[in-house]
């Protein structure tokens, strides 16, 4: 069976504007190949509810999981948690489970439950929870999506909370052989390598120090003795 496939939505203006870096995707990515899911799209919207929604609906239809980070704060441009419910038909409002767990946590700091930090708590009709051990502000999950929040150490823990309820298939593994020649030279031996190993994938990273041109040649996929062939191959052809 085919391993399941993920899609993950980043929503911001300060990701697309570059006042920020994101890292989410980098640990995602990294988290769903431990599990045996595979990552197949990454997109950037920006803070508009008509992006949003539009590749909540598109991402949703084409993948089987879907992960969003950003824009479930207290703020106004939050809006993430209203287009999940757009996008889905559903009605959104403050949910007494999620409103106890702030009221609780705010109990402890000390700090005012305001309106603005009961946005927080307004969760899309038949979404599940997702556990926020860091902020305590939960994310949740509605039908195949995903939705958590944009810092990296929370977004971090709620990735964890997901994917431990998350079947999935079998782990990419990968080899490295770094060649200390141009692209141009080894193109050719890669090419047939990949036609003859169809079910990896072959990438080919070029690199340059010191004014001489190498390559960086990964090979991927969910068979180790399928690897190992392809790069005792790859070594033999290339005369290494």
């Amino acid at each position: 069976m085919p391993n399941p496939t993920a899609a993950m939505l980043v929503i911001g203006d300060e990701i697309l504007s570059g006042r920020t870096r994101d890292s989410n995707m980098y640990f995602l990515a990294g988290e769903l190949n431990k599990l045996g899911v595979d990552l197949k799209e990454v997109r950037v919207v920006s803070d508009e509810a008509d992006a949003i929604v539009a590749a909540v609906t598109d991402l949703s239809n084409g993948y089987d999981h879907v992960f969003t980070s950003g824009g479930i704060g207290p703020t106004h441009d939050d809006i993430t948690a209203d287009c999940i419910a757009r996008a889905f038909g559903v009605a959104i409002d403050v949910r007494a489970d999620a409103r106890a767990i702030l009221e609780e946590h705010y109990a402890k700091t000390g700090a005012e439950l305001n309106e603005a930090r009961l946005r927080m708590a307004r969760i899309p009709d038949g979404a599940t929870l997702i556990d926020n051990p860091v902020s305590r502000a939960p994310g949740f999950t509605l039908n195949n999506v995903h939705v958590m929040a944009g810092v990296p150490a929370v977004f971090q823990a709620m990735v964890a909370t997901v994917l431990a309820t998350l079947a999935g298939g079998q782990p990419l593994l990968s080899q490295t052989l770094r060649v200390d020649r141009g692209e141009g030279e080894i193109a050719a031996i890669l090419s047939a390598l990949a036609e003859k190993y169809s079910d990896l994938s072959i990438g080919c990273y070029p690199f340059q120090i010191n004014g001489a041109f190498g390559a960086n040649v990964v090979v991927r996929g969910t068979e180790g003795a399928r690897l190992d062939a392809a790069m005792t191959e790859l070594a033999r052809d290339l005369g290494l």
